[in-house]
C-alpha cells in the first residue's frame, strides 16, 4: 500500500489461514524524492501526463516489487507459497460520478510488471468495478475493518488516518457503515514541508508549539464536503495545496506554527464530528494510518470525545502503520475466491461485487 500522504510503501505478509488476519511480516520502503515528486505532481494536470504516469507506475512498481522480496527474504520463503499480491496503486485522481456520472479513479500502478518482476499472482485496480457500479470506490477497508475488530454486541469505530481520513462504525448488530471524513495528513505534511523542510510532523510536535487560529478553523471547515452525509469520498482533487491557500486569505500574517495547530484540529474535529453524528454510541475508536502516530492529533481526539476510548489498533493486535496494506491482501483473497470486496452501504455502489483485475503469475 502506498497511499495519498506519499509517505511510502508499506508491505505484509498476511497469513488467513485462521479466521481473521494476521500478519506474519512486515516491510516498508520509503519513495526516492524524484518519484515522490513526480506522483504528487500527477494529482493536477500537466504536460505530457500520459508518457510521466506511466512511467511513475512502473517505478512504482519496482517499489512495491523490492517490498516483496524483502517479506519472502524476512520469511525465508520462495514466491510460490504467497497466493497473491494485493497491490492498490497510488491514486492521483479521483472523481467518481463526476462529468459523465459515472466518473472515475486513477490510481498509478504496472500490475503487469509486479507480477514479472516477483513471479507472483497480483490482483489490482480495486476501484473501478465500484465505480462502475454506481459507487464512490472508496472507502473499500470497512469490510476488512468488519472481519478484524468487529465485537459482537459492541458497536465500535475505526478510524484511519492516511492522507484522508475514513471512519468505519462497526454496529452491534453487525451492520457496517464507512465514509471519508476529510483531510488527514495531507495538508499538515504539506504546510510542515513547506516552513520546515521535514516531510511530516513528528508526533505532531511543531503543530503542539502553534496556537488554533478560529477564524480560520471556520473558513476551513466551512467546506461543503464536511456537511455533506454518507457515502462520500475525498483525496488531494479537493484538499490541496491551491485549496489551503485560498482559505489563508482571512488569516494574512499567521504564524506557519499556528497554522500547523489550526491543520491539525481540522483534521481532529471533522474525525470527531463523525464519530459523534454516526459513531452509534461507539465507546471505543481505534485510530491507524500514520496519523495514529500523530500524538498532538490522538490527544485532540481523545479530548474531543469524552466519553470514547481513543486508542491505536496496536491495542487490538494489528499495529497501525500495517492495517491499510493488509486490507488490501483480504480484498486480493477476496478477489480470488470470487467474493465481494465493497459495502454498498460505504460506497454508494448499487451492489456487492467483486472488486479487482487478476494478473497471473
Amino acid at each position: 500500500m502506498s497511499g495519498t500522504s506519499l509517505d511510502g510503501v508499506d508491505g505484509v505478509l498476511a497469513d488467513f489461514s485462521e479466521s481473521k488476519c494476521k500478519v506474519a511480516h512486515y516491510q516498508s520502503a520509503s519513495l526516492a524524492p524524484e518519484l515522490r515528486a513526480e506522483l504528487l505532481a500527477l494529482n493536477t494536470p500537466g504536460t505530457n501526463e500520459l508518457h510521466r504516469a506511466a512511467l511513475a507506475g512502473n517505478a512504482l512498481a519496482g517499489v512495491y516489487a523490492e517490498v516483496v522480496h524483502a517479506l519472502l527474504a524476512q520469511g525465508s520463503l520462495s514466491a510460490s507459497a504467497v497466493r497473491a499480491i494485493g497491490a492498490h496503486g497510488q491514486t492521483v485522481r479521483h472523481q467518481p460520478q463526476a462529468f459523465d456520472g459515472t466518473g472515475y479513479t486513477l490510481q498509478l500502478n504496472s500490475p503487469a510488471l509486479l507480477a514479472e518482476r516477483t513471479g507472483i499472482t497480483v490482483v489490482a485496480d480495486f476501484r473501478s468495478r465500484d465505480v462502475a457500479a454506481g459507487g464512490q470506490g472508496a472507502p473499500l477497508v470497512p469490510a476488512f475493518h468488519q472481519q478484524v475488530f468487529a465485537q459482537p454486541g459492541q458497536p465500535s469505530c475505526v478510524l484511519n488516518i492516511g492522507g484522508m481520513t475514513n471512519l468505519s462504525v462497526l454496529g452491534a448488530d453487525g451492520t457496517v457503515l464507512g465514509f471519508d471524513c476529510g483531510p488527514g495528513n495531507v495538508l499538515m505534511d504539506l504546510w510542515c514541508q513547506r516552513h520546515t523542510g521535514k516531510t511530516f510532523d513528528q508526533d505532531g510536535a511543531w503543530a503542539a508549539t502553534g496556537q488554533v487560529l478560529q477564524p480560520l478553523l471556520h473558513a476551513l471547515y466551512a467546506e461543503a464536503f464536511f456537511a455533506l452525509p454518507p457515502p462520500k469520498s475525498t483525496g488531494r482533487d479537493l484538499f490541496h495545496a491551491r485549496w489551503l491557500e485560498e482559505k489563508l486569505a482571512c488569516a494574512p500574517g499567521a504564524l506557519p506554527q499556528d497554522v500547523q495547530a489550526t491543520l491539525t484540529e481540522l483534521t481532529a474535529q471533522a474525525c470527531a464530528e463523525c464519530v459523534k453524528s454516526y459513531g452509534g454510541g461507539s465507546q471505543r475508536l481505534a485510530v491507524c494510518g500514520g496519523g495514529a502516530r500523530n500524538a498532538t492529533l490522538m490527544r485532540r481526539l481523545q479530548v474531543l470525545l469524552p466519553a470514547v476510548e481513543v486508542t491505536s489498533t496496536d491495542a487490538l493486535g494489528l499495529p497501525a502503520q500495517q492495517v491499510e496494506a493488509a486490507a488490501f491482501a483480504w480484498l486480493a483473497r477476496q478477489a480470488l475466491a470470487g467474493l465481494p470486496g465493497n459495502l454498498p452501504n460505504a460506497t454508494g455502489a448499487r451492489g456487492a461485487r467483486v472488486l479487482g483485475a487478476i494478473y497471473p503469475a
